[in-house]
């Protein structure tokens, strides 16, 4: 044996020795304490000796008993307040039908547990001594319902049993694996081809998308929250999309103060530099007139002419510029759609989010993946939904962007094209 394991040794027998002493003189001290009391009170019960002999021990001395094995170890018990899951258990997941789950969580049961499997590996939890893990299905279950409901943490809590941090905890958890792990397969191009097609036959030829920003209202940040003030002299945070024909998002951009122009947004984002770049869509160009068009985005006035994004005529305009917005805004209207749907499902949106100013943008996002998944799978929207929204919104109109009147040249002719081939109706309708 090496010389510092034997020091090592000494000591711990040592110090074993001292422990037994110590317990040996307690020993005694309890005993004259006992016969003492017993000579004062006479007969005295079993149970009145334990009591007096471990108030006499004390919490130092306890200890040793425990590592004499004289007294037996309790397993420590935690308090919980006491509530009840029957409603989700019983209720909600053995007797609700499709209308119901779609009515309470935006989905059906099947689209709900589709998305639960998806979520599983990083929402999966081990049991603990102090209490059961919730199942993924009701961490998505609570969060889907936070989202979809205006309602406070406290009554979530309520309605599934759980506190109102439980609450806070599942909603920022599910936001968080929904942007882990679905953004990218969810949130994305698909199909250029189709996504052309689909806009050539509402009226607009070669376009990938259309493009436009909303405002979401949020609570004051705690810090340079004057940044966060938007024309209507609410606090709020900007959510820049682009969708596809069907009104799925494609791109998304969150995080932006509600004060900062919708241009500047653009121009900061990595969408802008795909498109500048030229890399966002296949090299695909059509002959509109004599001017070779690549395929565009559509936007309105707050957005720069460019020729890969087209934008309306402003000012007192003809009748073949007047043709030309129309056809346009008729395109570009899925995208204010859009944003109509992900509100009128996701009402939360409507509301100021109560979140810190870096958890914000998750939720959010992951809004915009709930709502792609719900168009996807050909969820409905129910009655009543938008008279909520309705009401909801009405303390938050959305502001009113300035026009920017910046243009290339080349995009000016590539306008001019078009206008001129929809008024000879030579584009495809």
């Amino acid at each position: 044996m090496e010389a510092a394991q034997l020091t090592l040794a000494i000591r711990s027998t040592l110090n074993t020795t001292r422990i037994i002493q110590q317990y040996m003189q307690h020993q005694n001290l309890a005993e004259r304490y006992r016969a003492r009391r017993r000579r004062q009170r006479g007969h005295v019960s079993d149970q009145d000796m334990d009591t007096d002999f471990s108030e006499s021990m004390g919490p130092a001395n306890a200890c040793i008993m425990v590592l004499m094995g004289q007294v037996h170890a309790v397993e420590r018990r935690f308090w919980a307040r006491e509530t009840s899951t029957d409603w989700w258990d019983c209720i909600v997941l053995q007797v609700w039908d499709d209308s119901q789950w779609l009515q309470n969580f935006c989905m059906r049961k099947g689209t709900f547990m589709e998305l639960c499997d998806l979520l599983s590996p990083a929402l999966r939890r081990m049991n603990t001594k102090i209490r059961a893990a919730l199942t993924v299905e009701k961490q998505v279950a609570i969060a889907l319902w936070k989202l979809a409901m205006p309602d406070s943490y406290r009554s979530v809590g309520n309605q599934f049993g759980v506190g109102k941090s439980t609450v806070g905890a599942a909603v920022m958890q599910v936001a968080h694996a929904i942007k882990d792990l679905l953004i990218s397969r969810v949130v994305a191009l698909g199909n250029v081809q189709v996504i052309v097609d689909g806009f050539a036959a509402m009226g607009f030829p070669n376009c990938g998308g259309a493009i436009d920003g909303t405002h979401i209202p949020i609570l004051a940040p705690e810090h340079q929250a004057a940044k966060y003030i938007n024309r209507k002299g609410y606090f709020s945070i900007v959510l820049q999309a682009l969708v596809d024909h069907k009104g799925r998002f494609t791109k998304i951009n969150v995080g932006w103060p509600g004060k900062v122009h919708d241009a500047r947004i653009f121009r900061n984002s990595g969408l802008f530099q795909k498109l500048q770049e030229g890399t966002l869509f296949p090299d695909q160009k059509i002959t509109v007139g004599d001017v070779e068009m690549p395929i565009c985005i559509l936007g309105d006035p707050a957005y720069p002419l460019m020729p890969w994004l087209m934008k309306p005529y402003t000012g007192s305009l003809d009748s073949s510029q007047e043709l030309f917005n129309y056809r346009l805004s008729k395109c570009r209207m899925v995208v204010e759609c859009a944003f109509g749907c992900l509100k009128v499902r996701w009402r939360s949106l409507l509301t100021r989010l109560d979140l810190s100013e870096t958890n914000i943008p998750t939720v959010i996002t992951a809004c915009c993946v709930l709502h792609n998944i719900c168009e996807s799978k050909g969820e409905t929207f129910m009655a009543g939904w938008e008279v909520e929204a309705n009401r909801l919104a009405a303390g938050y109109a959305q502001p009113d962007t300035r026009a920017v009147r910046r243009a290339q040249e080349g995009a000016v002719r590539i306008r001019e094209a078009l206008k001129t081939s929809f008024m000879t109706g030579q584009a495809t309708v």
